[in-house]
């Protein structure tokens, strides 16, 4: 094993001290995620998990870990994802598996965050990570020209035949090639405000705790803003 899959499995085990019998468990999507499963299913912990791709769901019917869809729950108590990237602030770029949209989701729908990764995941600030922005097939050519001309560097993400990668939702991925998001907030206001834009990859005020793999598991908590709290 190597050492960043030896970080992403000790970050994935600590986080099993937030797991509590007949919870309501949101799985995210990746490799972090699948020790994270193995470690759940090991530990035999009662719960019931609403996941965020079909991947997960198969992994989850493989380890015998019970799930329902995200409409038949009326909360999660906690989810637990990895990311592609997190900063200071516990903001973060995901997307790297093309679940965003459905990750966000049920992040959005969950009392409490908790993001797994290893070392090399944590930066100063966002962007190192392309940011993966889904989009409706129609119009997406038209999308692609606009981020070009804005100097995103967009890229449209692609399956090894060549073909447009197709998330889970139906929809393209355009990557875009920032390397460093000064202003994560105006940017997803703009993204935000494009027809034809679904989702980005920009999870901002959503993480509440991230848990760092390494020679010593680091466990960092958001300090949430007095508008947060009301």
């Amino acid at each position: 094993m190597t050492d960043k899959n030896l970080q992403k499995k000790q970050a994935a085990e600590a986080a099993l001290q937030y797991i509590n019998p007949n919870m309501i468990v949101g799985l995210g999507t990746g490799s972090t995620v699948s020790y994270f499963l193995e470690a759940l299913a090991k530990a035999d912990i009662n719960i019931v998990g609403v996941t965020t791709s079909q991947v997960t769901s198969q992994h989850c019917a493989e380890l015998n870990i019970p799930i329902v869809d995200i409409d038949e729950v009326d909360h999660i108590d906690v989810t637990v994802d990895g990311a592609d990237e997190v900063d200071t602030y516990l903001n973060g770029i995901k997307g790297g598996g093309a679940a965003l949209l459905m990750e966000k989701i049920v992040a959005k729908n969950s009392n409490e965050n908790i993001w797994i990764v290893d070392e090399s995941k944590v930066h100063a600030t966002l962007g190192s990570f392309p940011l993966p922005i889904e989009v409706i097939p129609y119009g997406n050519g038209q999308l692609f020209r606009q981020f070009t001309d804005r100097g995103f560097f967009p890229k449209l993400r692609r399956q090894a035949n060549g073909d447009p990668l197709v998330t889970d939702a139906g929809h393209y991925i355009i990557d875009c090639h920032l390397n460093n998001i000064n202003n994560p907030y105006a940017l997803a206001e703009y993204l935000e405000g494009q027809v034809g834009v679904v989702e980005h990859g920009l999870f901002l005020n959503i993480c509440d705790r991230v848990i760092i793999g390494g020679e010593t598991v680091t466990i960092k908590e958001r300090q949430k803003t007095n508008t947060e709290q009301v």
